[in-house]
This record gives C-alpha cells, sequence and structure tokens, in this order.
C-alpha cells in the first residue's frame, strides 16, 4: 500500500481552448437526453495517458514549449468536431406553465480549459507501487466536481503534467454530455489531428476518421427538451464523499481470459458466454467471497452497457452522447460462492444478452414516467461489483508524439467499494487490465484468494520502466 508522502502537483499556467473556427452549427444549443440527464450528480469522465519522453533530450523546456502548443493547436481543431465540449449547461425554469429543463449553450461559453502543471516524480514512482498512488487524483482538473458543476465549469478540462521522465495527458470530460464511447472518439480524433501535423492554412481540413454525430437521439414523442418535475437542483444533486479505499490494477493476459471462459462454457454446457462476461463473473464472485457477505445477502454485478448497438435500428458509433444504462446479474452470496464459474458466467451472460432494443425502451419509458438522476450515495449499494468502461475502446492507439502510453490512469471520479474499471490491456492481443476499488480490509482478503490470483497475470516487464 503507498504510504510515501509525495510532491505536490504545481499549475504552471492555463488558458481556455475555443474551437479553431466558428460553425453554423456550433451556434446552437445541444438537447439533453434522459441518458444524459440521469448522469448529472455524478462525476466527470476522468481518463488520461502516461507517455515517457523522448530519450537523450537536449532541451526539456524546448521540448514541453513544443509539445503544449501542438497540443493546443490541435485540441483547436478537434474541438471544431466535438463543439458541445466547448459549452456550458443551462437550465431553464419557468413557473406559468412550470417546466424545468436541462440544456448545453454552445454559443455562449468561452471553451474548454488547458492546465500545463508540473511534478517532481517518475513512471516508475507512479507506476512501480503495488497499488495506485493518490497523487495520480491530482493528475487531472475538476476533482470531485459533478456533471451538474458544468453550469459553472468547463464541460472539457485537458491537464498536462510534465514529470521528470514523463508527460501525462488527464482529460475530465463532463458525464453528461457524452459515455464512454463519445470519451474516446474525442480522444482518439484529437490523437489523428495532432499525429496529422498539418502545415498552417489547412487546419480545419484535417480529414478524421469518425465524424461525431450531434443529433440526440430521442424515441418517437420525447423530447427534444424534457421537462423535468424540479423545482431546484437540490432535489437532485448530492456530493458524494468516498471512503478510504485501495486502487489496484489487475493484469489479465489474454491466455488467462481464455482458460476463464473455456472453463465457464464448459460448466454451462455452452458456447455463448464471452471473454469479458467471463472475466466479470470471477471477479464478482472473487469480490464477493473476500467480503465474507452473510449467505442470504443479495449481491449483483452491474455492468456498464452501451446502448448504440441494442437499439433498433442501430445507433452509430460516432454517436456523441451518453447512451448507457446498467445491466445486472444477481444472486445470493451463498449461491455465488457455492456454485461454479460456469454458473454465475451464464447469469451475467443472460443480463447482457436479455437488454435488447426492447429492455431499452422499456427502461427509458419508466425513466420518463419517472425520472432518476443517479447519485451514487443512494443508488449504489455494498454489496454490488460494478464495471465500467471497456477494453474494446482504443486507448494505447493514441500517440501525441512520444510513442505508445505506458499506462492508462483514473482520477477519483465515480469510485465507491466494489467499482472496478476496464482498460485495454498494455500488452495488446485481448488482454484487460482491471483497477479494483475495496475497502483495505476486502482488498487484503482479495490478495490472498487462490482462485483469483491465479488467473491475474504478472504483467510484461515494461522496457520503459527498465530504463
Amino acid at each position: 500500500m503507498w504510504m510515501m508522502s509525495s510532491p505536490p502537483v504545481q499549475r504552471v499556467s492555463e488558458c481556455l481552448i475555443q474551437p479553431i473556427a466558428p460553425t453554423d452549427e456550433s451556434n446552437q444549443i445541444c438537447n439533453l437526453t434522459p441518458w444524459d440527464i440521469s448522469m448529472l450528480s455524478m462525476n466527470y469522465i476522468q481518463k488520461g495517458l502516461l507517455f515517457k519522453k523522448p530519450p537523450h533530450l537536449v532541451d526539456q523546456q524546448n521540448f514541453m514549449d513544443n509539445l503544449l502548443n501542438k497540443l493546443k493547436h490541435s485540441l483547436s481543431i478537434a474541438l471544431l468536431h466535438f463543439y458541445p465540449l466547448t459549452g456550458r449547461l443551462v437550465t431553464h425554469k419557468t413557473q406559468d406553465p412550470p417546466s424545468y429543463t436541462v440544456f448545453v449553450d454552445c454559443k455562449n461559453s468561452s471553451g474548454a480549459k488547458f492546465i500545463y502543471a508540473t511534478l517532481d516524480m517518475t513512471v516508475s514512482d507512479l507506476l512501480s507501487p503495488v497499488d495506485v498512488p493518490p497523487i495520480v487524483q491530482s493528475l487531472f482538473d475538476h476533482h470531485k466536481a459533478i456533471n451538474h458543476d458544468g453550469h459553472t465549469m468547463p464541460l472539457l478540462s485537458i491537464q498536462v503534467t510534465q514529470l521528470l521522465d514523463a508527460v501525462f495527458i488527464g482529460c475530465s470530460m463532463n458525464h453528461a454530455i457524452g459515455d464512454g464511447t463519445s470519451f474516446w472518439n474525442f480522444f482518439n480524433t484529437w490523437s489523428q489531428i495532432f499525429q496529422a501535423d498539418q502545415s498552417q492554412g489547412s487546419e480545419s481540413k484535417v480529414p478524421i476518421s469518425r465524424q461525431p454525430i450531434h443529433n440526440r437521439w430521442f424515441p418517437p414523442g420525447c423530447g427534444p427538451l424534457i421537462n423535468l418535475p424540479f423545482k431546484h437542483h437540490d432535489e437532485f444533486v448530492s456530493i458524494y464523499e468516498a471512503p478510504k479505499l485501495r486502487e489496484r490494477i489487475f493484469y489479465f493476459s489474454a491466455e488467462a481470459i481464455a482458460k476463464l471462459k473455456a472453463k465457464a462454457n464448459s460448466e454451462s454446457n455452452t458456447s455463448k458466454i464471452s471473454s469479458f462476461q467471463s472475466l466479470t463473473a470471477h471477479v464478482w464472485r472473487a469480490i464477493t467471497r473476500a467480503r465474507c457477505l452473510p449467505r442470504d445477502q443479495i449481491t449483483s454485478c452491474k455492468l456498464a452497457i452501451n446502448n448504440r448497438p441494442r437499439i433498433e435500428p442501430p445507433v452509430p458509433r460516432e454517436y456523441f452522447g451518453s447512451l448507457v444504462d446498467l445491466t445486472s446479474a444477481e444472486a445470493t452470496a451463498g449461491e455465488l460462492v457455492e456454485h461454479g464459474l460456469g454458473w454465475a458466467a451464464w447469469k451475467v451472460h443472460l443480463a447482457v444478452a436479455n437488454h435488447d432494443d426492447r429492455a431499452v425502451r422499456q427502461k427509458l419509458k419508466e425513466w420518463l414516467q419517472s425520472p432518476v438522476v443517479y447519485q451514487l450515495g443512494l443508488h449504489f449499494d455494498s454489496y454490488s461489483v460494478i464495471f465500467s468502461s471497456s477494453p474494446r475502446f482504443n486507448m494505447y492507439g493514441n500517440e501525441f508524439g512520444m510513442g505508445k502510453a505506458v499506462a492508462v490512469l483514473s482520477g477519483y471520479a465515480n469510485k465507491i467499494d466494489g467499482s472496478v474499471t476496464a482498460y485495454e490491456g498494455y500488452e495488446g492481443g485481448g488482454s484487460v487490465d482491471f483497477e479494483v476499488c475495496l475497502s483495505p480490509d476486502t482488498m487484503g482478503v482479495l490478495e490472498s484468494d487462490e482462485e483469483f490470483m491465479e488467473a491475474v497475470s504478472v504483467p510484461i516487464p515494461n522496457p520503459v520502466l527498465d530504463c
């Protein structure tokens, strides 16, 4: 466990970045869907990439000055395509007739924030400890901010932190504006534009592979403005303070995951259980064992699930917004521990398979009848394991002139006892990294669980850390 005191992150400068050129679209408002609105009391998405500085740098400051200028310039081009990220949230209320609506003003805003900071630490200081060190939270802006704060805070904030031997690019994006698919589409596009390195004068013509779609998806008879049954944001906004947690990243190789999949399908006499369903069931069972819950205690495996391919007709991957639900598999702690991996994995499989167009529309219908804004302290119990993000996101394909990143890290946002964040494995090939957040006692038991740890891989030695 990380105990050493860390030097503070020093902010050197900050500015606001606007799209490189105005467009007709950027002068409009962006309406919010039920999925967007339901995120207003959650934290911003906070994900970032750690890059090793090029070796044998002669002039460190000149390198950073050039990098910062190129990052700002390419960001201004990216924001031309992702213009809602430069907006601000606005709440409009009327008394007669009574109404309460929240939307994004893309016109009357000052842009996205860009911060340059320094930290006298190394790559090894961040990645060598068993637990993710708390200093990582300081590599992101909007610490503990909730999405409703987007009324006064930028919807996007980039913090570039210079370490002694590395650069960390941390991105904080309002979750009411976009989900993980939207987040990584933006990040991938920004990287693509940076690498294109277009000559001056042709900046706005940089081709991008996935043009975002900003027309929000509403079912027939719903939207584009949703009248909420509230009089004040205090009725649906709360600030959640996470308890003391340990955060540790567990590595699962493609080979280890394949063994879990084979075991799960064999025990269930099927071939339908996926690799990720097998892995999540394995982790769900292990954490439940570590918690030592009463046999009759209901526990659940909750997975953030992308609705785009499940809606009929499917919504394109390029759709920019929040379009995720939580699907859940449930069992008593006794059932989960006493049955094998295949039993648990089949429950996870059914939960995912049954989340189809009909289920999506039914949940939406229920939300419209009784709107809910999710709050970490109210809507997530201490007996669940909640899986978010996805190893399918292109994380390590992002390069900003420094080669492949050496790690993906996240901030404080949306972490509770039992939250698991999925990352693309550094070694690729279907490997998966899980960042697990648990109470210190539970984490200690999990680390001693032979069945769980048997599937955990020792990461391939990173040559960057051996330099």
